[in-house]
């Protein structure tokens, strides 16, 4: 009796969060591919690349911009938008997220990002993502086409991938994968408190318990990689197949950096070291005191993802601007970044004012709007596909009424690999009913 009763609590509560995740399930209809060309007419078009255009075409034919300019020849059959007044931008790029792979953090059944376990270097981000969840049209709708998402949690969380935020499923959206290996860095510092040298002690300890474990990882995964590289037509016997160091494989080779969540002065340098100690590329993510470490980071060509903007400063005695500056200092310093607005789950959608604030506070406008478009795809290994508007590149662009960066702005068209996508979403959908609601309230007063 008891063992049925149990059966039937266990069958609620899946029935319960399979009803739960379908109410988080967007009703928004992805688009086919573009079968015949489309020309925008007559907007201000900002290329990225190169210098804005005045009242100029975006032509393009099967998911690929053919022409940018003001006088391009318009072939027959196409379908001719007028967008005079407007402005077209590259669809914008958050690169950091978990879109598809959370919905309700608080919601342990609604999150997917990570795996037990210390070391899960096969771990692909790109398998995990729900197509249906309700934030990738709330992200979109201001601008967002394309978002990196990543595994967290581990001490080697998994593999990155890039997002096309229109689709039916995980393969159609997957722009690239894997984008890196997301390692997160242990922490070095040590908050003064009752007893804090004993804790201090073994904090530390136990971070370089935790160093060693990375290098000692790494190790084992270069050593299978020799192995298998000479096991061929050598008396070598060849090693079992081991998922988590076959995985590793590109990143031994410099074909895909790591990415390595670092914010502090000593743990930025630790890490850069860790990276140069393993022959490996890396991209930094984070990345606070990163202007300090300038230097450092040029010598290895290593990229900053600055993540977010708009956070509080590290420690209590950072000026009170130290996060909205980092860009501008990052950029006087010569070291290669991008923006993201990473700032917690379902908030993807205000990356613009992120480089809005950096522009506010000493970065170029133009420097803002590649560091969310152009620059943000060559951090992700993407800017042979988008960031700007040029021919060849990916027809993935948003037409506004006004400038990006101005929180007035609204995004009105969005193409994604010439796609025309639904801007619509929850929340949109809310606001009509309740506008109707007063409407029809007044009409009745």
């Amino acid at each position: 009796m008891k063992r049925k009763y149990y059966i039937q609590v266990i069958m609620t509560a899946v029935l319960l969060c399979c009803g739960a995740l379908s109410l988080y399930a967007h009703d928004r209809i992805p688009s086919p591919p573009q079968t015949a060309p489309v020309a925008l007419v007559g907007a201000t078009v900002h290329t990225v690349s190169g210098e804005d255009i005045e009242n100029a075409t975006v032509l393009f034919e099967d998911g690929v911009i053919t022409a940018v300019g003001g006088n391009v020849a318009l072939p027959a059959g196409v379908q001719k938008i007028d967008v005079s007044g407007k402005h077209v931008y590259p669809g914008l790029i958050e690169a950091l997220s978990q879109l598809g792979l959370t919905e309700i953090s608080a919601v342990r059944q609604m999150s997917d990002y990570r795996e037990t376990g210390d070391i899960n270097p096969n771990v692909r981000a790109e398998t995990a993502v729900n197509a249906d969840s309700e934030r990738i049209p709330v992200t979109r709708s201001n601008g967002i086409a394309i978002a990196g998402t990543l595994p967290s949690g581990s001490l080697v969380a998994g593999m990155a991938a890039a997002l096309m935020l229109d689709g039916w499923s995980w393969g159609e959206m997957t722009l690239k994968a894997p984008l890196g290996l997301v390692i997160e860095w242990p922490g070095t510092t040590v908050t003064p408190a009752y007893g804090a040298q004993k804790s201090g002690d073994s904090r530390r300890k136990n971070v370089k318990a935790r160093i060693m474990q990375l290098d000692k990882t790494f190790s084992e995964a270069r050593a299978y990689m020799t192995a298998r590289e000479a096991a061929p037509g050598k008396d070598v016997p060849v090693p079992n197949t081991d998922v988590r160091w076959e995985s590793m494989i590109p990143v031994l080779k410099k074909e895909i950096p790591v990415w390595i969540h670092a914010d502090r002065k000593s743990e930025i340098e630790d890490a850069v070291a860790f990276a140069v100690r393993n022959d490996v590329r890396m991209v930094l993510i984070g990345g606070f005191d990163a202007p300090s470490c300038a230097t450092l980071l040029n010598e290895h060509d290593i990229s900053v993802i600055a993540s977010p903007v708009c956070r509080l400063p590290l420690r209590r005695d950072s000026a009170y601007d130290s996060s909205f500056t980092l860009p501008e200092r990052l950029r006087e310093n010569g070291v290669k970044f991008c923006i993201s607005g990473h700032e917690g789950h379902g908030n993807e959608r205000n990356l613009p004012y992120h480089a809005a604030m950096a522009a506010s506070y000493g970065l170029p406008q133009d420097e803002a709007l590649k560091a969310i478009t152009l620059h943000a795809a060559e951090v992700l290994g993407i800017g042979d596909r988008a960031g700007s508007i040029e021919k060849g590149r990916d027809a993935t662009i948003i037409v506004t009424d006004g400038d990006i960066l101005e929180i007035t702005t609204q995004v009105e068209r969005m193409f994604i690999m010439g796609r025309p996508v639904d801007l619509g979403n929850k929340q949109t959908a809310l606001y009509e009913k309740y506008r109707e609601k007063y409407r029809q309230h007044d009409a009745r007063n």
